[in-house]
């Protein structure tokens, strides 16, 4: 006989962790559903970057079983007429502001519902305006986690009515042979995540990337195809080409930012 596990909510914002917001979510979150399972996915999306957030969120989310929550919090409009949502996509749900943090889900097409956040029985009774992580994102998660069904949150939507934003890319212009994208995001070890997927590069080619600040970096395996100092780049686990500097920051040594062009070439 197997014993069922506990639900799974993931939560994901930019509130860092110097404050008590993270905090105040959990204890919302286990006041309505003592035996949830919480899981910090991160709280270090650079503040309101609602791109970087939907960037991660939907590479992220393939790791989780089926049945998890995931409270999604970058929300520069909160407050405002924005919509609070929770969609049902691929067995998981995920509530979050409707601002387009949600748009990698929306782009995979495989919504079986969406619905808004207005049912008063399932948000906290007082509402801060600038905290609907805390007031309205994580009681309605934590009644999910207790069984509460989808539909009972609020009025089902159509998601083609939902925001979408326009997720990071990367163009060719002649066939493949060289590309040309952005970095994203710059992440924890000074790493830069660029948006060059290396599924789009012919693995039978040897490849060149190039930023304004290091013209030519040959994609290498791993961090040990590199001297120490040395720049190089590779495939992160991700998926997308990263640029790093082995035992080192290569944001601050390239000067390189969120923004800055970024090729690919063979």
């Amino acid at each position: 006989m197997h014993t069922a596990l506990p639900p799974v909510i993931v939560l994901m914002t930019d509130f860092g962790l110097t404050d008590t917001f993270v905090g105040q979510m959990k204890g919302v979150i286990l006041s309505r559903a003592p035996s949830v399972q919480i899981i910090d996915l991160t709280h270090a999306i650079t503040a309101q970057n609602i791109v970087q957030g939907a960037f991660l969120l939907g590479k992220s989310a393939q790791f989780f079983p089926e049945g998890t929550i995931f409270v999604a919090v970058v929300d520069p409009g909160v407050g405002t007429s924005r919509k609070a949502i929770a969609v049902e996509c691929g067995g998981k749900t995920f509530l979050a502001p409707d601002n387009g943090l949600l748009t990698a889900f929306f782009q995979a097409g495989e919504i079986t519902r969406c619905v808004t956040l207005t049912n008063e029985r399932y948000l906290l009774p007082t509402r801060s305006s600038t905290f609907h992580g805390r007031d309205v994102f994580s009681p309605a998660a934590a009644s999910l986690a207790s069984g509460v069904a989808l539909e009972m949150l609020g009025k089902e939507i159509d998601p083609a009515e939902c925001t979408k934003i326009a997720l990071p890319t990367c163009q060719t212009k002649d066939k493949g042979r060289s590309w040309k994208g952005t970095i994203i995001y710059t992440d924890h070890f000074g790493n830069l995540v660029t948006s060059l997927d290396s599924e789009l590069l012919d693995r039978s080619r040897k490849w060149i990337v190039s930023t304004e600040s290091c013209k030519e970096l040959p994609l290498s395996l791993t961090y040990g195809d590199a001297l120490d100092q040395q720049p190089l780049a590779y495939t992160g686990s991700n998926g997308m080409i990263e640029i790093a500097i082995r035992n080192g920051n290569a944001a601050q040594a390239l000067r390189l930012k969120e923004g800055d062009q970024v090729s690919a070439t063979c």
